[in-house]
């Protein structure tokens, strides 16, 4: 019997279960990103590989360890590594004397037949064509209920009169998807959600700060890979938007000609022409929208030395200038510090909020506030 696990990222890791279960599968849950697993990774891991490949590194181990022989994960297309990490993984797996089967899917539009096998190898009940069909789009409506709840959460944090009860709500949503297993109970659990989150007390009054977030797909959606950076924002008061979700990545990949998408690569256009890996032609677009769309700020999160989004940040320091929208970068690696993170942040809120009232800002502050930091 196939025991299957797969990379954690954010919540995706609740659908993912349930899909693997219905086809068949005996499901090991990845443990959530902790430092034992960016430790066992580092370990492993080519010395400059980047934080997501060194994290997945540790996250496969501890899976094999808890009795996985089958890694599921995705491919990448363009100048990106991230599109290799699935063969080096296995290839070091292998060499620790591991032997696993490591399905790795690449975008369905482009390999379709390479897709159908691997659906295939996974269906261990051997389900017909049009219940696999199914499973998939339950799947689906639970992961797509999982990120409008996130969504919510985002408008909600920097609003509670109480610190930590829309994280604690959040965490209940999550378990009651969890627990659902059609599209009734899916559909109730994620009504029963919105209502609890939209019951929290609110403090009216507060002042509150919109920032725009982009970068790597992994690192903006893996809690543990970003030191929680959504939690400590909402505490600051601010509501952010994330640029990325795993649905609207998926759709991406789905549809080459979604409006979204388009409108974001065009906005780059005049900074980046062309596709260069990753999500770096995306950050660049996003930023010019969250401008127009009248955002305070952004921060972009990036691994440390990945391409795309070094490229990227040499051209957002004039974007920045050009739109009139303060811009924090973040790299992140093993020895990014959560406390570190938390200061730079508190500080980049608090001039935000200081240009917003409208107060006068010192002008080394000022010209600080459109450079990359």
């Amino acid at each position: 019997m196939l025991k299957v696990t797969f990379p954690r990222m954010g919540h995706s890791y609740i659908a993912f279960k349930m899909l693997l279960e219905d086809l068949g599968n005996e499901v090991i849950v990845p443990p959530r990103p902790s430092k034992k697993t960016l430790d066992l990774g580092v370990q492993y891991s080519p010395e400059f590989t980047c934080l997501p490949f060194k994290i997945l590194m540790g996250t496969y181990l501890e899976a094999i360890q808890m009795g996985a022989n089958t890694l599921v994960t995705s491919g990448g297309n363009g100048p990106c590594r991230a599109g290799l990490y699935a063969q080096v993984h296995q290839r070091i797996i292998e060499d620790l004397g591991h032997q696993i089967n490591m399905i790795c899917f690449e975008a369905p539009l482009s390999h379709p037949i390479d897709f159908l096998k691997k659906v295939k190898f996974l269906n261990s009940s051997k389900l017909s064509y049009l219940s696999v069909w199914q499973a998939i789009k339950k799947g689906w409506h639970k992961l797509k209920a999982l990120d409008n709840i996130e969504k919510l959460t985002h408008q909600i944090r920097p609003r509670e009169r109480d610190n930590g009860t829309t994280s604690r709500v959040y965490r209940q949503a999550q378990n009651w998807l969890g627990q659902a297993s059609t599209i009734k109970d899916i559909d109730e659990a994620y009504q029963e959600a919105v209502k609890s989150l939209n019951n929290i007390p609110q403090a009216q009054d507060r002042l509150i700060i919109k920032i725009g977030m982009v970068g790597e797909i992994y690192v903006l959606l893996e809690p543990a890979s970003n030191h929680e950076i959504e939690e400590v924002l909402g505490s600051l008061g601010v509501e952010i938007e994330r640029s990325m979700f795993l649905t609207g990545w998926t759709k991406d990949n789905l549809n080459e000609k979604c409006n979204e998408v388009v409108t974001c690569h065009n906005a780059a256009k005049p900074w980046i022409p062309v596709a260069i890996g990753g999500h770096g032609q995306d950050t660049v677009g996003h930023v010019i929208l969250y401008s127009q769309r009248g955002f305070d700020g952004v921060i972009q999160l990036a691994p440390f030395t990945c391409i795309p989004e070094i490229v990227s940040k040499t051209v957002l320091t004039q974007v920045s200038k050009q739109h009139n929208i303060p811009i924090l970068t973040f790299f992140l690696d093993e020895q990014t510090g959560k406390a570190g993170m938390a200061t730079r942040l508190e500080a980049f809120v608090d001039l935000l909020k200081r240009k917003k009232l409208g107060n006068p800002v010192d002008k080394t502050i000022a010209t600080a506030s459109r450079v990359i930091i």
